[in-house]
């Protein structure tokens, strides 16, 4: 069963809770969706590496955490990603967090498809020229990652907004 492509957060965000296992993760995961992509990113328990471990060795102890979750888990969150995608139509991406470190198991890397005036694409070509940039798209890709992280009290209320939008959208006629 395909959904809307227009399935609230919140709507994705329980049907991953009631589809993951219960021991997975401490408390709900943290789920970022659009058109193309579903992210599920689960907080997993810090391990206990004594109150007098160094940094370092907490971090080594929380990335081999993230990998053996990734391991152990590899067969099962295939299974529910693919039943997330025929439902949602969307690919599915994992990762994890423990104790201030985290990774992305899957992403998708989706071309955008844009039309850019000569001075855009001076911008871009002058990233690559300096040796910032790849390529154009890689330039494109470094420079919406910027603007998310100068802009990050504008774009939270810009996506705000968004969330009153759906919310009027959803009581709407037919709704």
């Amino acid at each position: 069963m395909t959904t809307n492509e227009h399935e609230t957060t919140e709507q994705l965000l329980g049907w991953f809770i009631g589809r993951l296992p219960d021991d997975w993760f401490e408390g709900p995961p943290i789920l970022r969706a659009d058109r193309d992509e579903i992210q599920i990113v689960g907080t997993l328990p810090a391990p206990a590496a004594g109150a007098d471990a160094t940094e370092a060795t907490k971090a080594e102890a929380a990335e081999a955490r993230i990998h053996g979750f990734r391991e152990d888990t590899r067969q099962h969150r295939m299974k529910i990603a693919r039943e997330a995608e025929r439902r949602f139509g969307r690919k599915v991406s994992w990762g994890a967090t423990c104790d201030g470190y985290q990774a992305m198991f899957t992403v998708a890397a989706l071309p955008a498809m844009t039309r850019l005036r000569i001075d855009e694409r001076a911008v871009l070509d002058t990233l690559v020229d300096a040796g910032v940039a790849r390529s154009r798209s890689h330039a494109l890709a470094w420079c919406v990652r910027l603007v998310g992280q100068k802009q990050d009290e504008w774009l939270a209320d810009l996506r705000e907004a968004l969330k009153q939008v759906e919310e009027v959208r959803g009581q709407g006629p037919g709704a």
